[in-house]
């Protein structure tokens, strides 16, 4: 597996490729130092796996980086920060399976961990990250802490935001495409959303969404 370190960090990106090194998961390394450059790595190689460091590219919000994501769909991501607020981490572990994230401040034998894991195609959550979103309570906007979806809508907005289409929703719980489709549309209807991320937005602050599905 091809790893890219995009971190403008010169220490940062030394003690990445001494423990990569160390690892039996990398055949190659590229650097980046800025998101004009990663993005030329990721068009290179499209199948690597991206040690990104969030807060030092200009990305502008999340949601260009799961745009990102979208256009290069074989490519693993393990965000490496020093901080990450809670909203984003729930934010980005709904969007995609192929985020990973460890924190700048885990140990080293974590980090190794880490690195091995998505090298080999796995997710990871770091302790620290797990334990915060355990801990946390979900952030219920009061404009939003009334019940205004059905259970049944509710059930299938969370498949929603767990990336799973209408077609598959509808396979899974034995129920035609048109009946989960116009479950959908009244869903955005009363969200008065109008795509799948903007209601993943809503599933994550009102809680509809488990964290615990997504651990490993």
């Amino acid at each position: 597996m091809n790893f890219i370190l995009a971190d403008n960090q010169d220490i940062t990106r030394i003690g990445l490729i001494s423990l990569l090194k160390d690892t039996k998961v990398c055949d190659g390394m590229e650097t980046a130092t800025n998101k004009a450059e990663l993005m030329q790595q990721i068009r290179l190689h499209n199948d690597a796996v991206v040690v990104l460091d969030y807060t030092l590219f200009d990305f502008g919000s999340v949601d260009n980086l799961i745009i990102v994501h979208e256009r290069f769909p074989n490519v693993m991501w393990l965000l490496f920060s020093e901080d990450l607020n809670e909203t984003f981490i729930r934010r980005v572990m709904i969007a995609q399976q192929s985020f990973s994230i460890v924190l700048k401040s885990a140990t080293k034998e974590e980090i190794t961990s880490a690195l091995q894991c998505v090298g080999s195609g796995s997710r990871y959550i770091c302790s620290q990250v797990s334990n915060m979103l355990l801990n946390s309570k979900p952030m219920i906007p009061h404009a939003e802490s009334h019940d205004i979806l059905t259970p049944t809508e509710k059930d299938v907005l969370r498949e929603i935001a767990m990336g799973k289409t209408t077609k598959e929703i509808a396979a899974e719980k034995n129920l035609s495409f048109h009946t989960i489709n116009s479950h959908r549309k009244n869903i955005f209807r009363k969200l008065e959303v109008n795509n799948v991320h903007e209601a993943t937005k809503y599933a994550i602050r009102a809680g509809i969404v488990d964290m615990s599905d997504y651990y490993i």
